[in-house]
């Protein structure tokens, strides 16, 4: 299986990533290749572990994440996806002074290693009629990378209803903010993982982000998570 990142404006989505928190990338995955990935699901040799996210008050539906080795084209599609948006990341830990992040992914992980995070974090979600994605972060230990991708692998309107991507964001002492993706089968958000700068008339200041997924209301919805830190 060959999965790419595209090409596309990533200055653009860089620019909108820097206003809004998340930014659409459409036609991250052909419909083949969605196909393909949703497939993989019922490989269970292929992942280390499946959560059954009610038993965690986790929200309703599972995921799976990929086991260690990943395959060579996951391997090549996360180093890709990190190429494109390490200038954002770095960008973002300057204004909130943090230290930059080397420029490939290979020695980003090395870091994670270095603090214990060693297990892989891509995953893979499915969720049925009724199913729920509670409001939350992707931490799983020190190191974080600031962005992650989400890529949706079923149809909407014809395979689920539904099962909106939400992001929430809390800026200090005001109420939150929330925001509605909608995405087309093959299509990305790419989004804060934990947190991102805003600038305000005192300087620049730390806005919390958390994700989740709206009710499906029929149907089943596939998605595929690419995450750019590993876990403890």
């Amino acid at each position: 299986m060959t999965c790419i990142v595209p090409d596309g404006d990533w200055s653009g989505i860089g620019e909108t990533l820097d206003a809004q928190g998340c930014a659409r990338v459409a036609g991250m995955l052909t419909a083949e290749a969605c196909a393909e990935v949703a497939a993989l699901y019922g490989h269970e040799s292929l992942f280390r572990s499946r959560i059954v996210m009610g038993r965690h008050g986790f929200g309703s539906g599972e995921y799976k994440y990929f086991a260690d080795p990943l395959p060579a084209w996951l391997v090549a599609m996360r180093a890709l996806l990190y190429t494109r948006l390490v200038p954002v990341a770095n960008r973002w830990r300057q204004a909130l002074g943090g230290e930059a992040l080397p420029a490939e992914h290979a020695e980003f992980l090395a870091r994670c290693a270095a603090a214990g995070q060693t297990r892989p974090t891509p995953l893979l979600l499915r969720y049925g009629e009724g199913d729920w994605n509670a409001l939350h972060q992707d931490i799983y230990g020190e190191v974080v990378f600031p962005l992650q991708a989400a890529i949706l692998l079923s149809r909407p309107g014809e395979d689920f209803a539904g099962g909106e991507f939400v992001l929430t964001e809390q800026r200090p002492r005001m109420q939150s903010r929330a925001e509605v993706v909608a995405l087309g089968q093959g299509d990305a958000v790419v989004f804060a993982t934990r947190e991102r700068p805003v600038g305000g008339t005192r300087g620049t200041y730390r806005v919390a982000l958390r994700h989740g997924v709206s009710r499906i209301r029929s149907g089943t919805r596939m998605t595929f998570g690419v995450i750019l830190h590993d876990a403890a």
